[in-house]
Formats: C-alpha cells, sequence, structure tokens
C-alpha cells in the first residue's frame, strides 16, 4: 500500500519541488499551500504523515499542529516541521506541540526522505503488537486502536507520545537513560538528539497531569526515566 504524504508549504518552489521527490520516490502526495486548506482536506482524505512549513500565512504550522492534536480522527497522524528557523528555541517549541521531527531549510530531497520513512517507522507499531490493551490501574493503552484511556476517559497523544508511553507501560519499574530512550522508542534514525527526549517526557506528562497521572512517569537522577507507582 502506497504511503500518502501531504504537505503544507506556501513556498510554490518547494512545494512542487517535494511534490516531485516525494512521487519519485514512490509516496502518493497531497500538496496544498496553506493551513486552512490542509486542514479542509483531512476531512476528505487521511495521510500517513504530514510535512509542515512552521511559517504559512493564517494559521501557522503551530496552530495547525495544535488544532491536529486536539481532534480524535487525527490526532495520530505524525508531523515533520520544515522550517528556516535554526534556534534551539524553536526546535523546542515544534515539539513541545506534538512535532515529531522537524527539518531545517534548505535541505536535500533524499535527507527529507530519509527522515520521513524514519519517523513513520518508529510511529507504526509491529504487527505481533497490534492486538495488545496494557493497563495500568485505570490508564490502558490499546495499540490496534491507538487509544489512550484513564477511567474509560480518551487520552489525546501524539504519535511519539504514545508510542513512548507503550515503551514505558511494557516496561515498568525499569529505568532507561536518554540513549536507551531514543533507541528503543526511537529506533535506528541518527537525525535526533538526546534532548527531544526530555520535550516529548514533558509533552506526556502533561497529557497525563489532568488525572494525576503524570507522576507515572518519573525523573530518575543521573540516570534518565521510569515508570513506577511509586
Amino acid at each position: 500500500m502506497t504511503t500518502r504524504v501531504m504537505v503544507v508549504e506556501d513556498d510554490v518552489a518547494i512545494r512542487d519541488m517535494l511534490s516531485f521527490s516525494l512521487r519519485h520516490s514512490g509516496f502518493d502526495c497531497e500538496a496544498v499551500g496553506d493551513a486552512e486548506t490542509g486542514l479542509e482536506q483531512l476531512k476528505k482524505v487521511q495521510p500517513d504523515i504530514i510535512l509542515l512549513d512552521w511559517m504559512l500565512p493564517g494559521i501557522d504550522g503551530i496552530e495547525f499542529i495544535r488544532r491536529l492534536r486536539s481532534n480524535e480522527y487525527y490526532a495520530a497522524i505524525p508531523v515533520i516541521m520544515l522550517t528556516a528557523k535554526g534556534e534551539s528555541e524553536d526546535m523546542v517549541k515544534g515539539l513541545s506541540v506534538g512535532a515529531d521531527d522537524y527539518v531545517n531549510k534548505p535541505f536535500s530531497p533524499a535527507e527529507l526522505t530519509a527522515r520521513l520513512k524514519a519517523v513513520l517507522r518508529r510511529c507504526r507499531l509491529p504487527e505481533a503488537e497490534d492486538s495488545q490493551a496494557i493497563q495500568f490501574d485505570d490508564l490502558k493503552i490499546d495499540t490496534k486502536s491507538h487509544r489512550v484511556t484513564i477511567a474509560d476517559n480518551r487520552v489525546d497523544l501524539g504519535p511519539t507520545e504514545f508510542r513512548l508511553l507503550h515503551f514505558f507501560m511494557k516496561n515498568p519499574e525499569r529505568a532507561y537513560s536518554r540513549g536507551q530512550l531514543l533507541d528503543h522508542v526511537w529506533g535506528d534514525t541518527v537525525y535526533i538528539e538526546e534532548r527531544t527526549v526530555d520535550v516529548h517526557i514533558r509533552r506526556l506528562r502533561k497529557a497525563l497531569e489532568p488525572t494525576s497521572h503524570d507522576h507515572l512517569v518519573q525523573t530518575v537522577r543521573g540516570v534518565g526515566y521510569r515508570f513506577a507507582a511509586d
């Protein structure tokens, strides 16, 4: 089955280059020039992944992701942000609102394709785990429906936070370093920095905070993180 990519990019030259490159690499590509059109297209055809420009007319990339992550039907779609902003605080902001990766402009089509495939790999749980549901008290994660619930109430998580929680719940009480979490959760991509783990830990805790389950994701000083009741 062909992977469907949505490109949201207002620069016509970059949009056309991305469309050509992605189709040449075997992807099915839907390209739009602004966030409003992108949100409308999601109602018609749901992509497997979104390449999203940071600076867009009208609704910007950050607001686009916020709306995506708050929608039950679109929340699980991974997003790679395309940005000319190179400062670390901008990268952290993009990841903090729910982006799964980012690529700084200018970039080569080969680099972008590699990043895209890496994000898709780590956001897709193995087939053998598709039927599994794991429960920890009233916190439940179901990999088949890609849902997280607490006392039967839905919790909104982006795909990276979902995979991170899934790994933690499969391996409770054990401390993992940031490097180990990168290996297990992010997989074999070489592009992710260790501080990215901290950003997604904060997002996961924020999602669990309203029900006071954020304490389950614990910081282990000098080591990293663990998932535990105490």
